[in-house]
């Protein structure tokens, strides 16, 4: 016996005041970030790439054996390289969270009965969720009803 499926135009979906007690205790729908890196850790970062400490250690090397010149030469160069290498990092790393804020997807979902358009992460379980042609899935969800459903899974592929 097979499970009694609602008909589509009846459901009313979750009310506010579920939803938003379901979002408190169960948090948003995100994964986990990593968080912003601070400056500093880019710095460090930079500072053990394998490459930097070799160049460092040459110009060390260059110290010690009395040629001043080109060991502060060298050691410029590795310090100009090592900014410009910063400064590419940090900017990287607020343009993907322009990109993160950007591309944060938006759901129709039913509340109290009505449509409503939300931020991807305010899905809860337990949303009715409206999709149309050309929407990304918010979420895990159940199919209910459909008409001639077809899912590109290119973005989970590459």
């Amino acid at each position: 016996m097979s499970p009694s499926i609602p008909d589509p135009s009846s459901v009313t979906g979750l009310s506010q005041a579920e939803a938003a007690l379901r979002l408190a205790n169960e948090g948003p729908n995100e994964l986990p970030t990593a968080g912003k890196r601070q400056l500093w850790r880019i710095a460090l970062e930079v500072l053990r790439e394998p490459m930097f400490l070799l160049l460092v250690s040459a110009g060390t090397i260059y110290l010690l054996l009395g040629d001043i010149n080109d060991a502060l030469m060298l050691l410029g160069f590795v310090c100009v390289v090592m900014g410009i290498t910063i400064y590419q990092e940090n900017k990287t790393e607020r343009v993907l969270e322009a990109l993160r804020d950007l591309t944060s997807p938006r759901a129709l979902v039913m509340r109290d009965g009505e449509a409503q358009r939300i931020a991807g992460r305010e899905v809860v379980r337990g949303d009715i969720l409206i999709l149309a042609e050309g929407d990304r899935v918010p979420a895990d969800a159940i199919l209910i009803a459909c008409s001639n459903f077809t899912a590109d899974e290119s973005l989970l592929t590459g």
